[in-house]
């Protein structure tokens, strides 16, 4: 099963599986996989597995989705590569093979077709290994990273920050207006009833 393995400080070591077909990334709950980080949208992402193939869509986060440093809005992930959404970078990993493509040279050549999933024998040579074993693809978070610590969200650097409550800002200048036009139409009652 695919899993996205989060690279950043405070998040690092976090993996998350996908299952199901569409996988919905952000900050609030009702996401499949939430990510609370001022730099995530609120609904940042979807991963929509399509059979072998990981599609990644933006869903016009603030600021947006990248593959391997790449803006992307909608896009293939493949494993090994790295999503960053906002200031948080997550890496794809697979625990089985990778799907083999078809090969044509095969069944040209008068060579029988290797059944569906598997992979062909890697040729002979030293430290090869015996026909039917496939060596593992690489999970998890390596060593290295672990012991050079884990990378660290910047958002002054990455040009990355929340967005700007406008709506938050006009509701404050109406009640202020309304509490002058109040305290006006009060002092002017005082005032004639002298």
């Amino acid at each position: 099963m695919a899993k996205l393995v989060v690279l950043t400080e405070g998040f690092a070591g976090r993996a998350y599986e996908l299952k199901g077909e569409r996988i919905t990334i952000g900050r609030l709950e009702d996401n499949t996989i939430q990510i609370a980080e001022p730099s995530v949208s609120s609904h940042h992402c979807e991963v929509l597995i399509q059979g072998q193939e990981i599609r990644v869509r933006d869903l016009q986060s603030t600021n947006g989705t990248f593959i391997d440093g790449e803006p992307v809005t909608e896009a293939v992930l493949k494993p090994g590569q790295v999503l960053r959404l906002g200031a948080v970078e997550m890496r794809l990993e697979a625990d089985g093979p990778a799907p083999a493509p078809a090969s044509a040279g095969t069944a040209a050549a008068g060579g029988a077709a290797a059944p569906a999933g598997t992979q062909p024998a890697p040729a002979a040579g030293p430290g090869s290994k015996p026909m039917g074993q496939t060596s593992p693809i690489p999970r998890g978070v390596s060593l290295s990273e672990l012991e050079g610590g884990a990378r660290p969200a910047d958002l002054r650097k990455t040009g990355f920050a929340k967005k700007e409550d406008k709506g938050g800002k006009l509701v404050w200048w109406v009640v202020a207006v309304v509490g002058v036009v109040i305290l006006g139409l009060v002092a002017w009652g005082v005032l004639t009833i002298r």
